[in-house]
């Protein structure tokens, strides 16, 4: 029973593995081995399967390390189009932020009729650059989406997050068409459509950070206390996300000069309900603050190989904390806007880091060997 269970640890471990078709003779190589170290162990019973089970594991480590090679530089590349698409949010929160939206009117994917402005103000030229940067990442995302289906086998996670990444390109960029065709920017923003934006912003941010964290790992297993503790994490951020979108509204549409009049609008009954809400971002964001600082310190205890990066949860959360409060006080200018936006990107991607981490399946060792127990 023993053999039985250690040629099945083998052969999941094998099938993990994968091979793409440029792997393929790697893969019939490590098979091939496998048969004769099952030849050994079938012409001699009264020694234990060890052997040519551990060569299998040396010319598994050996064909890992090849792929390796292949798979740092698809790493590199995915969390390099994560990057880009952080710029390219906080490049769309400065066209926010500055009312720019309305810059290219109400055509897309035409800038006010033309393939590029001839004369363009500075408005123009800031949501431009915006449409054009976002035209970059679709290549960038359509090269990541090909990569991930020459290099990683049928099944692979990484596909997955490639494929859902290209999925919620699509999206946000339909999304972006509706703001701009329906006219739900610059001083006619919309709560809904914004909220919707955010939402499908996180949702692409997820699915890249997924795409590179998968490339090194194992599939996710959603169930138990890390499942939901997990998706509680998610789901604050996302409702914290939600809030802040309304409170950038609130500034930009309804400035205040100062800290004193900001509060006179947020508590006046006849306020705009983007004043009115904004008071619920800070008190989400504590409440969110807190139950992330308990999460992250668990996960510490619960699965120590994940510290460094519950650690560097914890740092971005406590520098979010501090321009918040910064971005409070000086009454939200527009770069205390965009670096508490780029913080919570980073909170946003360290966090789903982190879940995945939690959910990771646990990587399978081989079971001891027992003298005498080779052919039970």
């Amino acid at each position: 029973m023993l053999r039985e269970a250690q040629h099945g640890f083998v052969t999941q471990v094998l099938k993990d593995s994968g091979a793409s078709p440029l792997r393929r003779a790697d893969h019939r190589f490590l098979w091939s081995a496998r048969g004769k170290a099952d030849d050994e162990n079938n012409e001699n019973r009264s020694s234990a399967p060890r052997t040519g089970y551990n060569m299998i594991f040396m010319l598994l480590a050996e064909v890992r390390a090849a792929r390796g090679v292949h798979s740092e530089w698809f790493t590199r590349f995915a969390w390099g189009v994560l990057g880009y698409n952080v710029a390219v949010v906080l490049w769309g929160a400065f066209v926010r932020a500055t009312g720019s939206g309305a810059g290219c009117g109400n055509h897309w994917p035409l800038c006010n009729g033309e393939v590029a402005p001839p004369s363009p103000t500075l408005h123009t030229m800031i949501e431009f650059t915006h449409r054009a940067t976002s035209g970059v990442d679709v290549f960038l995302v359509a090269a990541l989406l090909i990569w991930a289906f020459r290099a990683f086998p049928r099944g692979n996670p990484v596909r997955l997050g490639a494929t859902l990444s290209a999925v919620f390109l699509l999206s946000e960029a339909l999304i972006g068409a509706g703001l701009v065709l329906l006219e739900r920017v610059a001083n006619n923003a919309s709560g809904y459509w914004s909220t919707a934006h955010l939402l499908n912003t996180l949702a692409l941010l997820a699915s890249l950070t997924l795409t590179a964290w998968w490339t090194g790992k194992r599939k996710l297993r959603i169930e138990g206390q890390a499942a939901w503790m997990a998706g509680a994490s998610v789901l604050a951020v996302a409702l914290l996300g939600v809030s802040g979108v309304i409170a950038a509204l609130g500034d930009t549409l309804f400035p205040a000069r100062s800290l004193a009049q900001g509060l006179t609008q947020d508590f006046d009954p006849a306020a705009n309900i983007f004043l009115k809400l904004r008071l619920l971002h800070p008190v989400i964001a504590v409440w969110t603050a807190v139950w992330l600082l308990f999460y992250a310190t668990s996960s510490l205890r619960r699965r120590p190989e994940a510290s460094r990066t519950a650690w560097t949860l914890i740092g971005f959360l406590g520098a979010q904390i501090l321009l918040g409060a910064a971005n409070l006080l000086l009454l939200a200018p527009v770069w205390a806007q965009i670096l508490h936006l780029l913080m919570a990107d980073l909170v946003w991607i360290w966090l789903v880091q982190l879940c995945a981490s939690m959910l990771e399946e646990p990587v399978p060792q081989p079971l001891p060997h027992v003298r005498g127990s080779a052919t039970a």
